[in-house]
């Protein structure tokens, strides 16, 4: 299935909403067999120039509603820090796999996890602006007194008077559903929102440990091959279905590979 810009239309009722707002994408190639083992039952990893993606993305979430009812007054809009991986299943739908998604709103991570079974977990997040960029940063909370969880702290300068618009950009950003694991099955939920306006950014500073609790060791001690930020989109969830019987481990193939 082509990557295009634009997102295809939801069939059926929107499920959720949110505003993603003031985006940084940190991106780094790995081998795709590094990648295919962290994958649902059904997916196997997308594949662009060779190389699977991790990403490293930052923003703030916002309006966050179910179905039909107002966005809560508790807990709608906090800084959200998420690991996620790229994969394709058998009919060539393109889609994103998360490890982890950091959130500072309890009420928000308890829904995620009861509605839609997302990795969220609880973290102190935060994200500040200053002149020519943006800064965040996260500390997970333990559930061990005394002890502190993975972190990530990230600086990121951005030039807003530049748009990127090239087929890597749509790769890792451009994707109108995520993959899932939900009750011993593999399950699809696709989104869909306004074309990303990506702008190229730079990291200023960066230490992480989410991408290493994630599964991927040792991968964000070298330099992002991707950074681009943008001021953001509001995005619509619809009704998620089920993926076919397909085997575990039968490994990422030509199939899988941007056409």
């Amino acid at each position: 299935m082509q990557i295009s810009r634009t997102a295809p239309p939801l069939a059926g009722p929107v499920v959720a909403a949110q505003e993603w707002r003031d985006v940084t994408f940190a991106h780094w190639r790995i081998p795709p067999d590094d990648v295919a083992p962290l994958l649902p039952e059904g997916v196997v990893p997308d594949v662009f120039d060779g190389s699977s993606w991790v990403g490293l993305i930052a923003f703030e979430l916002g309006e966050a509603r179910v179905g039909p009812f107002p966005p809560s007054p508790v807990g709608s809009r906090f800084t959200e820090v998420n690991v996620r991986l790229y994969g394709v299943d058998e009919t060539g739908r393109r889609g994103v796999v998360f490890r982890s998604l950091e959130a500072s709103s309890l009420p928000a991570v308890l829904a995620a996890r009861a509605l839609f079974s997302l990795p969220y977990l609880w973290a102190r997040t935060a994200q500040y602006a200053r002149d020519g960029g943006w800064d965040y940063a996260s500390r997970r909370i333990s559930a061990r007194p005394g002890q502190t969880g993975p972190g990530f702290q990230l600086s990121a300068s951005v030039d807003t008077s530049t748009v990127v618009d090239d087929e890597l950009t749509h790769f890792l950003t451009a994707r109108w559903g995520l993959f899932q694991s939900r009750f011993g099955r593999t399950q699809w939920l696709p989104n869909a929102h306004e074309p990303w306006i990506i702008h190229p950014a730079r990291i200023d500073h960066l230490r992480d440990d989410l991408v290493a609790a994630a599964g991927l060791a040792g991968v964000t001690q070298r330099a992002p091959d991707s950074v681009l930020y943008s001021e953001g989109v509001t995005s619509r969830f619809g009704l998620g279905e089920w993926l076919g019987s397909a085997r575990r481990g039968a490994g990422w193939s030509e199939a899988a590979q941007r056409p």
